[in-house]
């Protein structure tokens, strides 16, 4: 999915700014150039103002906004954001940062402060992050947000602690790419702990920590985590879980409530694998993409 740009999102088909779909039946694509040129992201914003019925638009796609890993730069698309809110009265979904891996590497893609955006659309329903590099989130209370999504090489502590000491009533669907160390993803349990509790997530149903080089980590504080219980599809797929992180799994609290558990792009045995499907029959269960170590080293499925 980071290696081509989005053609459908919220349920949506992508179009840009100019084409005849009427405005609620689009997700529009605002984008500049990633190299720097004449064609700028405040120019997209301008047309999608002029040309779109904003009123009726539902879904955004945040493209390209010049060099990706510009810090001079990164609060751009933010700032054009709040700016246009007023003409945008419908809008429920947001995607932020839509570059591929041949416009930017995904660890290389320059983040701000996202808050903001919450803020200025107490109404927005989805919101979709691309990038983690200098990414913050201030926590926040939001009662329409159903959906939070961050993809990332590396999701930085701040913002895992963020969410957790958030207030979303309405949140069902929460995926978080955690990533490794080395581009900024340097939560760890602590930071995980007030999500797992569950405190001001009490809608959600699905759960995503994934793409972690502690995924076993993950894996045990998610055994014993309350939220669980409330959950109906759970995701810790894309890291280095072994067998030791499923055995933890399989020795915490029962999982045979959940319609589907992924594993995908893991390094657990053939035996364990089998034994996880095993031990949770009745329940959609992915260890697909079996890895093999390089020597002791284990890698996630996205990182630079």
């Amino acid at each position: 999915m980071i290696h081509e740009h989005l053609t459908e999102f919220h349920g949506l088909p992508v179009r840009f700014p100019g084409d005849d779909t009427p405005a609620s039946q689009a997700a529009w694509r605002v984008s500049g150039d990633p190299y720097e040129s004449e064609e700028d992201i405040a120019d997209a914003f301008r047309k999608l103002l002029d040309t779109v019925d904003c009123a009726a638009v539902r879904a955004l796609v945040v493209g390209t906004w010049g060099w990706a890993h510009d810090d001079a730069r990164a609060d751009r698309p933010i700032r054009l954001l709040v700016e246009a809110a007023p003409h945008l009265p419908a809008l429920e979904a947001i995607f932020l940062g839509d570059y591929v891996s041949e416009e930017s590497e995904i660890s290389w893609i320059g983040q701000s402060d996202v808050t903001p955006l919450l803020t200025a659309y107490p109404r927005l329903r989805r919101l979709d992050v691309r990038g983690g590099d200098g990414l913050r989130l201030r926590p926040v209370t939001h009662d329409a947000l159903e959906t939070l999504r961050f993809e990332s090489g590396g999701l930085p502590a701040r913002v895992v602690r963020a969410v957790g000491a958030s207030t979303l009533p309405a949140l069902r669907h929460l995926e978080m790419w955690l990533g490794e160390e080395n581009y900024s993803g340097d939560s760890g349990p602590d930071d995980w702990a007030a999500i797992l509790a569950g405190g001001g997530l009490p809608a959600l149903r699905h759960l995503g920590l994934q793409d972690s080089e502690r995924q076993d980590e993950v894996a045990a504080a998610v055994a014993t985590a309350p939220i669980v219980a409330r959950l109906e599809t759970l995701d810790l797929s894309m890291g280095v879980l072994s067998d030791e992180g499923a055995e933890a799994l399989l020795s915490g609290q029962p999982l045979t409530h959940l319609r589907r558990i992924n594993l995908r792009h893991h390094f657990m045995s053939d035996e364990m694998a089998a034994k996880v499907v095993a031990a949770l029959s009745g329940v959609e269960v992915d260890v697909s993409e079996q890895q093999e170590p390089d020597d002791d080293w284990r890698f996630i499925e996205v990182s630079e």
